[in-house]
C-alpha cells in the first residue's frame, strides 16, 4: 500500500468515526481523542487530516451529501416513471439514512447545527418533490385539478417527519412503514390509471441495487476524553 492510500484509507477512517460519534453524542459533546480512538489513529494523525472538529463535521457532511446525491440520482434514472422514481428516491434515502452512519450524522449535522452550509438538504429534497411531481402531471400521472404546492407540502412534511420520529426509533423509516405512508399518499397523487402501475413498497431493482452501507468501526466511542 502507498504512502498515499494509507493516507487515504486514514481519513475515511476519521470520517466514519467522527460521524458514529456526532450520530451518538451530538456535535458539541463529540471529542476528538474519541474519534481518533474510534478511527484507531493518534491524534496527531487526526490533526494532520483535520484542523477541528468544525472541520470534521464538514468532510461528514459532504460524504454524506455526495452519497445522498448519488442516490436519488440513481432511482430517477432507473425508476421507470416520474412519479416511480419520487417513491424509490424516498426508500433509497431512508434505507441509506438507517443503514449508514455517516449519511444519517452528515444529514442531521446539515439539518440541526448552526453552522454555514453550501447545502440545504432539507431544501433540496423540497425542490425534488416538486419538480418530480410537475415531471409526473406532464407525463399524466398526477390528476389534473390536483394543485402541486399542496401535493409537494404533503409529501415534504410527511417525510420530513418520519425522519425526525426515526432518530429515536429507525423503524420509522423501515420499508414497510415507508411503504404504508406511500399507500396513505398515492390515492391523492396519483390518477387512477397511474395508480394501478405504481409500487408504494419501491422498485426492487432500484432499492436493492444500492447496496449494504459500509462496515461500522470496530472500536467503541467514548464522549470523554
Amino acid at each position: 500500500m502507498t504512502k498515499q492510500e494509507r493516507a487515504m484509507n486514514t481519513r475515511h477512517a476519521l470520517i466514519r468515526s467522527a460521524a458514529q460519534a456526532f450520530d451518538e453524542f451530538g456535535y458539541t459533546r463529540a471529542k476528538l481523542a474519541g474519534i481518533s480512538a474510534g478511527a484507531g489513529v493518534s491524534s496527531g494523525a487526526l490533526h494532520f487530516h483535520f484542523d477541528t472538529k468544525a472541520a470534521m463535521a464538514a468532510a461528514v457532511e459532504s460524504e454524506a451529501t455526495r452519497t445522498l446525491h448519488a442516490l436519488a440520482r440513481h432511482a430517477h434514472r432507473k425508476s421507470p416513471s416520474p412519479l416511480q422514481a419520487l417513491i424509490d428516491s424516498s426508500h433509497v434515502i431512508a434505507q441509506q439514512l438507517r443503514r449508514d452512519v455517516v449519511v444519517r450524522a452528515g444529514f442531521h449535522l446539515n439539518c440541526r447545527t448552526a453552522h454555514h452550509s453550501e447545502v440545504n438538504l432539507h431544501q433540496e429534497w423540497l425542490e425534488c418533490v416538486r419538480r418530480t411531481l410537475e415531471r409526473s402531471a406532464a407525463h399524466g400521472q398526477t390528476p389534473p385539478h390536483a394543485v402541486q404546492e399542496d401535493l409537494t407540502a404533503t409529501v415534504v412534511g410527511a417525510t420530513a417527519g418520519f425522519e425526525a420520529l426515526a432518530r429515536q426509533d429507525h423503524n420509522w423509516l423501515s420499508r414497510p412503514t415507508l411503504t404504508g405512508l406511500w399507500h396513505t399518499l398515492l390515492p391523492q397523487l396519483a390518477t387512477p390509471k397511474a395508480l394501478t402501475q405504481l409500487q408504494a413498497a419501491g422498485t426492487e431493482a432500484v432499492i436493492c441495487a444500492t447496496g449494504p452501507a459500509p462496515a461500522q468501526p470496530a472500536a467503541a466511542h467514548a464522549s470523554g476524553g
